[in-house]
């Protein structure tokens, strides 16, 4: 989630051709207020968005009691945020740009390998 859209599509691209399903949310209510987004296997969210930041996103999934897999993507350098993030149970904080591979690997290690896609001709 990442109010920049060209961001936002850009990595649902990234995702899609890996062989792995994405939605994308322009905003934290509106990931919140989407139903369907209860059956995401992991969330990946910026920090800095309008309306609700990523750190109130975390807390609001902690408090509902869901252990969901969040990655930060970022370009905030600010290490406060990134300990309350990480106490809150972010899987990892990454820094904008991100290397494909390193975000990739996150999101494997998130998701679990047995539900990694295969790599084509595997």
């Amino acid at each position: 989630m990442d109010d920049d859209e060209a961001i936002r599509e850009a990595l649902c691209d990234l995702l899609m051709v890996t062989g792995l399903a994405c939605r994308t949310f322009d905003g934290a209510p509106a990931f919140l207020a989407d139903h369907a987004a209860r059956g995401v296997d992991c969330l990946v969210t910026d920090i800095r968005m309008p309306g609700m930041t990523g750190l109130e996103l975390l807390e609001r999934v902690r408090a509902a009691g869901s252990d969901l897999p969040v990655i930060v993507l970022t370009s905030v350098l600010d290490p406060v945020a990134r300990t309350k993030a990480l106490q809150l149970g972010a899987q990892a904080w990454l820094t904008k740009p991100v290397a494909d591979e390193a975000l990739l690997d996150q999101l494997k290690s998130a998701i679990g390998a047995a539900d990694w896609p295969a790599e084509p001709g595997h």
